[in-house]
This record gives structure tokens, sequence and C-alpha cells, in this order.
């Protein structure tokens, strides 16, 4: 089933040299699966997550041939029909919860605000009920905690479970675990994992690491100035066919074949083109 179609999303921006295509042309569909999304910074991942929940602001454009929630089109919607699509239907993890969550709330209210917005049963009750889903083992005490007195994998953490708290059918994960240490990353994703399969959710995973997404996702995206160039199994990664893959694929360290210089991606302008 789709969950959500993508054909020829473009986000532009007006420059003093001209306009600028952020996201140039991709197209993707979802179903309850974990599609990740790959490629350098600046390679437009972020800005088609954001394009995708209507968070581009003026004077940013975005136009496509379709866009597409279950069949409802989603595409440049009036701010108050988007609301009530965002969070209920798709909600979107940042990368940095310092930034993402209010300093001056606690985490509990900024929680509860999620279900008195939408309307499912006793906030307080809910919150503290999703604070243990996603494994903190003291709900309360961090119920009750403002956001500078929790780790920043605790910071994540919170910040999936105030994602999940409207039960949405789409997460998309703005690389939620780029600022954690292994350890509590693997957590993270086992949360994800967890919450995504036992819900039916679609989940977008945004990232730049390679094994991380292999070992993760199902499906792939590459993408390369704006553009998806390759797309594949996340089990065939290794084998991908295009050039830009393959170089992000040898820029990496590997313990089982040592090298004294990791190889230096070679960039070709056709790679650019439409």
């Amino acid at each position: 089933m789709t969950l959500l179609s993508v054909r020829d999303l473009r986000v532009s921006f007006p420059t003093r040299s001209g306009i600028f295509e952020a996201v140039r042309g991709v197209s993707f569909d979802l179903g309850r699966e974990r599609l990740g999304v790959v490629g350098e910074s600046g390679s437009g991942k972020s800005m088609t997550g954001r394009a995708i929940l209507g968070l581009v602001r003026p004077p940013g454009r975005v136009t496509a041939q379709r866009l597409e929630l279950e069949g409802q089109s989603i595409l440049n919607l009036p701010e108050p029909q988007m609301r009530r699509l965002r969070g209920a239907r798709i909600s979107m993890v940042m990368q940095d919860p310092k930034f993402s969550l209010n300093p001056v709330m606690t985490v509990g209210r900024q929680i509860m605000e999620s279900y008195r917005l939408h309307g499912k049963g006793d906030p307080r009750a809910k919150a503290l009920e999703m604070l243990a889903a996603v494994q903190i083992r003291d709900p309360q005490r961090v119920f009750d905690a403002y956001p500078h007195e929790v780790s920043g994998g605790m910071g994540q953490r919170i910040m999936i479970a105030m994602m999940l708290a409207p039960d949405p059918d789409i997460l998309i994960a703005d690389e939620p675990t780029s600022a954690l240490d292994v350890s509590v990353r693997n957590e993270v994703l086992h949360i994800l994992d967890r919450l995504v399969r036992e819900r039916g959710m679609g989940l977008i995973f945004i990232s730049h690491d390679l094994n991380l997404v292999a070992q993760f996702c199902d499906r792939v995206l590459i993408m390369y100035a704006g553009r998806v160039v390759e797309e594949l199994p996340a089990a065939d990664l290794t084998r991908a066919r295009h050039p830009y893959t393959q170089g992000l694929l040898n820029s990496l360290p590997r313990l089982d074949r040592p090298v004294d210089r990791l190889a230096v991606l070679q960039r070709q302008s056709s790679w650019r083109e439409d």
C-alpha cells in the first residue's frame, strides 16, 4: 500500500545570481517500510523532508507533478489544513533536540501539547505512556524535567516520543542519530524499528551514514546536488552502479580492507544533469 507518492518534487530559492534549485525532480513512493535517503551535506535530503511537510517558507517555492498522502494531494495546502496534517498524519524528528525542544517548557508539557492538539485521551497519562514506550526508565522524572536537564540521547528519545504521540502514518527522521554515541544510537534505532513495525508506519530515514542505512533500512535513495541519482534495496547497496554511490562507498574506512589512504570522490559534471 502506498502511503506517500512524490513525483518531480522541486524546491527553489531566488538568489542574486538567479534561481537556485535545492531539490530537482525528486520522485519516489513510500509504503509501510523504512526508506533511507542518503547523500552529502547540501544534497537536498532535509529540504525534501521539509517540502513534504510544507515547511519551506517564502521566498522558497515548492512545485511537483504529484505530492499525495494516500491519494490526497498535500501540495501547497493552505496553512490551516497543513497544520491538521502535521503530527496527526506526518511527523518529523529533527537532527538535534537542543534546537527543537522548547527550553522554557518541561518535557511533559511539550509532549502533552501534541495530545491536546489532536484530542486523543488523557494528555498526561498518554505522555507518560509514550515516554515509557521509547524506553525512558523513569518517565515521571523526565516528564517534569526541562530539556537542558537531560542528555543528548534522552533528548532524542523525547523528540521521537513527541512526534509519535499523535500516532502518525509517516515519520520523517532527519539524521536522528548523528549526534549520539554508538551505544545510544543503536538504542534509538531499535526504538524506531520497533515502533515502525508495531504501528505499521512508513519511515523516511535521512542520513549521511551509508553503513547505517544499509543495516537499518529496506530501500535507499541516493541524492546528489538536489536529485536522486540511484535507488536500490538497502541489502544491495554495496553493489550500487552509479559512480557517485560507488565513490561514497570507496571513501569509507573498512576494518577488513585497511588502506594507507582513502579514495577521494571525483565528481563529474554529468551527475548534476536532469
